[in-house]
């Protein structure tokens, strides 16, 4: 599904045909593009749930509104995760009312992610999608200090090294780019605009990668405290997400630097229809753009509930490979070698970290199969 999905948004980054053909134009909406992602998630969160309901299961337990209290030792400490320590134990919530404090942590999440998406699109405007795509690697480390910072999380030794990795592989390959140099050289520009839009591109992507980093970190706290499953999370917090972003894109703002590029004071609601109008050849990629992310985010939260959100970035990470080449051929792009030697220094990290956990898993069967036998033996 995401292979998919970032294809059809790199096709949204870059302009489409007027329907007179005598001009080509950007969409310039992105609060637009997360209203329309959103609502398909919660809609698939909604499905999925009454398709898989138990028998006896009330609406109430079905949509997660009487959620319980994690009850965990004090000496507890998730190791999958580094989950957080508990200290004690709390008062379970109201049972016919979802919990103030549950759903303030998905208010938290739909706050993150609604200003994360706009700042991700508007980085494909300076930087390609190969380097975004590698950029986005990164979420090891935003991930990594929001848990340690904001819930005084630890992880294994083994982590760091990745993230070292990840960060070296990143930076080779920001650092031997050399497309846009060339394209720029070629037009008597010199060195200065590439360097810039290099600078305004990363930039943005730190401020996504960041919220990005609240947002699972803040996931990782409500699995360790409430017994929530995955699509519950996704229903609630997408369907808080499509009423911001609607509240938002109705508001006749004016422009402002990636959160409301659309001038004239106008709303991006209308922009986004008049584009839609103009420009019907969006329709398709926009349409797959949101069906995709939504039937994605099914197994990105299932995933999420029962290994954390460090599994859960190792996984898109591989999965972030296919798509950095995809693009790389269906678009493309040029790398030089320099770049190709980043790439694999990230994927080199990557790959620690699945053998550290194969690893883990192996030696637990072991575990296992001894105390089988011993017990057999008794």
């Amino acid at each position: 599904m995401f292979l998919l999905w970032a294809i059809s948004q790199e096709r949204l980054s870059v302009p489409f045909q007027s329907l007179d053909g005598k001009t080509a134009d950007k969409f310039k909406s992105p609060i637009f593009l997360s209203t329309c992602q959103s609502a398909l998630s919660a809609t698939s969160a909604l499905v999925y749930l009454f398709l898989r309901r138990k028998p006896g299961q009330t609406l109430s337990e079905l949509l997660g509104l009487s959620p319980s209290i994690v009850y965990t030792k004090s000496k507890s400490n998730g190791a999958a995760n580094g989950h957080i320590k508990s200290n004690g134990h709390r008062p379970s919530p109201p049972k016919h009312s979802i919990s103030r404090s549950l759903l303030l942590r998905y208010i938290q999440c739909s706050f993150f992610i609604t200003f994360a998406a706009p700042f991700g699109f508007a980085s494909l405007s300076h930087i390609s999608y190969p380097a975004m795509v590698l950029a986005k690697s990164c979420k090891l480390v935003p991930v990594m200090i929001m848990n340690v910072l904001w819930y005084r999380r630890a992880f294994a030794r083994h982590k760091y090294i990745v993230v070292a990795l990840v960060t070296l592989g990143i930076t080779m390959f920001m650092g031997f780019g050399g497309e846009g140099r060339k394209k720029h050289n070629a037009k008597g520009q010199g060195d200065d605009p590439t360097l810039w839009h290099s600078v305004i591109g990363m930039t943005y992507l730190l401020i996504n990668l960041i919220l990005d980093g609240a947002t699972n970190s803040t996931q990782d706290e409500v699995f360790s405290r409430y017994k929530v499953s995955g699509q519950q999370m996704m229903l609630w917090i997408s369907l808080l997400c499509t009423l911001l972003t609607s509240l938002i894109s109705m508001l006749p703002l004016p422009y402002i630097p990636v959160l409301h590029p659309s001038k004239g004071g106008e709303s991006e609601l209308k922009n986004a229809l008049k584009f839609l109008r103009t420009h019907p050849s969006i329709i398709h990629p926009l349409v797959q753009f949101a069906l995709t992310g939504a039937l994605g985010q099914l197994f990105i939260y299932e995933t999420l509930q029962h290994f954390g959100s460090l599994t859960l970035v190792t996984i898109t990470l591989t999965r972030k490979l296919f798509t950095m080449l995809l693009s790389v051929f269906v678009y493309n792009h040029k790398l030089t070698p320099g770049q190709w030697a980043g790439a694999g220094v990230v994927f080199a990290g990557i790959s620690v970290e699945a053998w550290v956990k194969r690893q883990d898993v192996h030696a637990k069967r072991v575990i296992r199969e001894e105390e089988k036998a011993r017990l057999k033996s008794l």
